[in-house]
């Protein structure tokens, strides 16, 4: 791939600290060099494409994935960062993301990709033997994990996954494998997480089966620590208010000084701020502003409209800090939008995700009466406690103690 007149992530790095987005860190350096290693060896990076492949299932294998690319050169070793929250190991791999020179790569949070990746497996047991072998399989290949970890690595050379963290046995069990079979196919992994790699899904049920997972992190991947004295994010939130009441242009504009001391983005600078989209059970979900792992939603795009649990986890999965502008008194002909906050403000705080918003009254007045407000006392609850310091604290997808 032609990477003239691109930056690597340490001199983008160094840039970023002369413009004062970001302090000087040591812990953060060190893995900015990790990072800066990979990137280096990405560049001429053969990518398994359709183009170059011919779907056929006899040369799957990494050895044959490169015969075909012309060379003999090994996949890098992947990264495996782990460290306390708000240290910058989100920041540091969207920046290697966004720079990796290659054209198949994807970024996601793990929870997302384990959704993503049961999907697949499921569809692949449904489907016909003709199916099967449109996709690129054997008819009588019952076996959905190396069908799917082909697909994968069709779609991405380079994988990001944020916050690995393992509690479900059914992907304790499948991970091993999957992986492994990623890394035949020559795919390269980049991973950061809360934990050491021999604490994932520790006291796990059957986690003996788990262990091969962990070796194979162990083994195949840098494992490097960024665990720094600072907590970047918590000091972000120094001195942030996150209740703003009532709805006005002064309220308006509190929150947009908000978001840009939460991102250093304005939030009206277009080419600086931009959209995202979620992928929900099949569905797309807009995300209106987005910039490093701060979301902004009006009211009513989340809950004047037929969304559900599944929408509000995902947002929840995805970003540390959510922003939801115009909450109204709700009368108790807007019960349902009533029940829908309540699932959202339920799913951020069993997430551990920080919570700023402007509404017309003080919480307790929400949603003072009708259908259900006697169990819309608990978000209520719910929300003074997230004004607290203790929740700020806490890290992003770390449940309540």
């Amino acid at each position: 791939m032609n990477i003239e007149n691109t930056i690597s992530p340490k001199a983008l790095y160094e840039s970023m600290k002369s413009a004062g987005e970001i302090q000087s860190d040591e812990h953060q350096a060190a893995a900015v060099a990790h990072f800066e290693r990979l990137y280096n060896e990405l560049i001429d990076y053969p990518e398994l494409s359709r183009k170059r492949s011919s779907l056929t299932i006899k040369s799957w294998r990494f050895a044959n994935f490169f015969r075909w690319s012309g060379g003999d050169k090994k996949p890098p070793r992947g990264l495996y960062l782990y460290g306390g929250v708000g240290r910058g190991k989100s920041m540091l791999m969207d920046l290697f993301h966004d720079l990796a020179p290659l054209k198949t790569k994807k970024r996601v949070h793990f929870h997302e990709f384990m959704l993503d990746v049961h999907a697949r497996m499921k569809e692949w047991r449904g489907f016909s033997g003709k199916e099967r072998i449109a996709h690129g399989g054997k008819p009588t290949e019952d076996d959905p994990i190396p069908p799917v970890a082909r697909q994968i690595a069709l779609e991405a050379t380079l994988l990001c996954f944020d916050e690995m963290q393992v509690t479900d046995i059914a992907d304790a069990m499948i991970l091993g494998r999957l992986f492994r079979e990623l890394m035949e196919l020559g795919v390269v992994v980049v991973a950061t997480s809360n934990r050491v790699p021999d604490e994932l899904y520790k006291d796990g049920l059957n986690r003996q089966l788990f262990m091969p997972f962990i070796d194979t992190v162990n083994k195949e991947f840098d494992v490097v620590a960024l665990d720094g004295p600072t907590d970047y994010r918590l000091n972000r939130f120094k001195g942030v208010q996150t209740y703003y009441t009532p709805i006005n242009e002064e309220t308006t504009r509190k929150l947009s000084d908000a978001f840009f001391k939460l991102t250093d983005r304005d939030v009206d600078d277009r080419d600086k701020v931009a959209s995202d989209t979620l992928v929900v059970q099949g569905r797309e979900l807009f995300v209106p502003k987005a910039a490093r792992g701060v979301a902004v939603f009006s009211f009513k795009r989340l809950c004047a409209n037929p969304l559900g649990a599944a929408d509000y986890l995902a947002i929840a999965r995805r970003y540390h800090t959510v922003i939801m502008v115009a909450i109204p008194k709700m009368e108790i002909d807007k019960r349902n939008e009533a029940k829908r906050f309540v699932t959202f403000i339920d799913a951020l705080y069993e997430n551990g995700v920080k919570f700023l918003c402007s509404a017309a009254v003080e919480a307790s007045a929400l949603y003072p009466s009708g259908d259900g407000a006697f169990e819309f006392e608990r978000t209520v609850s719910r929300l003074m406690e997230m004004q607290s310091e203790e929740y700020i604290g806490r890290g992003h997808g770390i449940a309540e103690k």
